[in-house]
């Protein structure tokens, strides 16, 4: 077992973690650890833009605020709404300081876009179709000349130090199977989604709830974790099958993309006088009904319409990608069909990232602040993670770094020879079929009772490698969204059930 001490440990090396490091004191060292690369983020595969009204004028930041209170059902905090609102202007004008490049028209006026729950164009992108991959190169850069932060890679965070409702930093493998206990004054989680428990998911490999999961064990206060979010048009490519699936941006339906179904009618007028530009909960229930209805298991976008020059100087992402499935945007049908994407619910925390245990923090998905209640409105999850990262920065900034002599147990766990491949297909099958759009009570209960068994198996013969802990912090997390889905028994948002 090695033992280093710094002053705070980020974990997660998506935008939540790097833009709160940023913001941090420079006479504060941080460490940053990475379960894989830094390539391997969510953050990065963010394809249409954030969200935020650069101009301060009242009306407009109300109809943000509106929008966003709208798509989350009014499950939301209406304070942590506000606080995201009218602080995306400074967030956002920070992320240009730091070299970020939105897309701009002839005239250098920031062009702007619309998504689904949005009552108007207020979301900025970059390179067309990759907002997050711009965002994180400049974001990654700005980082690594930072002399008081220190980035490790291929090092997996697998539980908290913690006593007396108080974090002391926290215990890692890396990837030659060394263990590390990491000391520090202020913990934060910032580890992603939760998309590997399902079988399809449009989130990176690395994505397997591990901040949700070490924070559980650690007794730290979960909540919301029912509210699971599908996002309406993931590439439906019979190709690829099982696992990461290619997003296609709900931007394309903002530019005038059209749904279509099996029969290729439109068929949004049926469920919401919004159309195609519904909040996704709607938009992807709708889709379900409609491949349910006609024994499918896809519907069409459509952009056959719309302008080919826009599309290809827009869209340059998904235009590459579907011409390797021999598809050209505008001129063919594009299959979609809807894919876990977003995990509304996660570690609560206040507006200023703290968890229920002392000097610990936690930011973007992997958080629950109460800003998307019931289901997330389109591209605010990049500017979540700007505005409460800088919160958590000026929390952490005024006070005072409290050095700990806090040694944790050494745990010698016996290394077995185990394969957890078949376990996680196994539950990304049971995540699918019965906790995804569509819910019953009798089939969350037959879930439950399937994960139960995974969970017990895992905590009765441990195992002290990545994969192992990968495997015990899915299932772990995916009896926390069984057990909310059962709890709650009306629909709500991403939230819904037959019975």
């Amino acid at each position: 077992m090695k033992q280093l001490h710094t002053d705070i440990v980020i974990i997660g090396g998506g935008l939540a973690g790097l833009y709160t490091a940023l913001n941090i004191n420079s006479d504060k060292h941080i460490t940053i650890i990475v379960k894989e690369e830094l390539e391997d983020t969510n953050s990065r595969l963010a394809q249409g833009g954030i969200a935020g009204e650069l101009n301060i004028v009242p009306e407009n930041l109300e109809a943000h605020i509106k929008d966003t209170l709208q798509a989350g059902r009014y499950l939301n905090n209406e304070e942590a709404v506000r606080v995201l609102v009218t602080e995306a202007s400074e967030n956002i004008r920070q992320l240009m300081k730091f070299n970020v490049i939105f897309d701009k028209d002839a005239n250098g006026k920031i062009l702007l876009t619309q998504e689904g729950g949005h009552s108007t164009r207020r979301i900025l992108h970059a390179g067309g179709d990759s907002t997050g991959r711009d965002i994180m190169k400049a974001i990654k850069k700005e980082c690594k000349q930072r002399e008081n932060i220190k980035i490790y890679e291929n090092m997996m965070a697998v539980d908290l130090l913690h006593e007396d409702n108080k974090c002391f930093g926290i215990s890692a493998l890396s990837d030659t199977g060394e263990t590390y206990h990491i000391s520090v004054g202020f913990t934060v989680l910032a580890t992603g989604g939760i998309g590997n428990i399902y079988g399809s998911t449009t989130n990176s490999v690395s994505a397997t709830a591990d901040g949700i999961s070490i924070s559980h064990r650690a007794g730290v206060e979960i909540e919301k974790m029912e509210f699971v979010q599908f996002h309406p048009t993931a590439f439906h490519d019979e190709r690829t099958g099982y696992r990461q699936k290619f997003l296609i941006t709900e931007a394309l339906r903002g530019e005038g993309a059209h749904l279509l179904n099996s029969e290729k009618e439109r068929f949004m007028k049926k469920y919401d006088e919004r159309l195609e530009l519904a909040p996704r909960d709607i938009v992807s229930q709708a889709i379900y009904r409609e491949m349910y209805d006609t024994w499918t298991d896809h519907v069409y976008l459509d952009t056959r319409h719309m302008d080919k020059k826009l599309l290809d100087t827009r869209f340059p992402t998904i235009k590459k990608h579907l011409q390797k499935a021999n598809i050209t945007l505008g001129e063919d049908l594009i299959p979609v069909s809807p894919v876990q994407h977003f995990n509304v619910g996660g570690i609560k925390v206040d507006l200023d990232g703290k968890t229920s245990v002392e000097n610990l923090y936690a930011n973007g998905e992997c958080a629950s602040n109460g800003v998307h209640g019931a289901n997330r409105l389109a591209s605010n999850s990049l500017l979540e993670c700007v505005v409460f990262g800088k919160h958590i920065a000026e929390d952490i900034n005024s006070k005072e770094i409290v050095q700990t002599n806090y040694v944790a147990p050494i745990v010698k766990d016996e290394l077995r020879n185990y394969d957890y491949i078949q376990m996680k297909k196994k539950l990304g099958q049971l995540m699918d079929e019965y906790v995804g759009i569509v819910r019953t009570e009798k089939g969350l209960l037959f879930a439950k009772k399937q994960v139960s068994d995974m969970n017990e198996m895992l905590n009765t013969y441990p195992n002290n490698n990545k994969f192992y802990y990968e495997a015990l912090n899915m299932v772990e997390t995916a009896l926390l969204i069984i057990k909310g889905a059962i709890e709650r028994k009306e629909s709500l948002g991403c939230h819904y059930r037959l019975n």
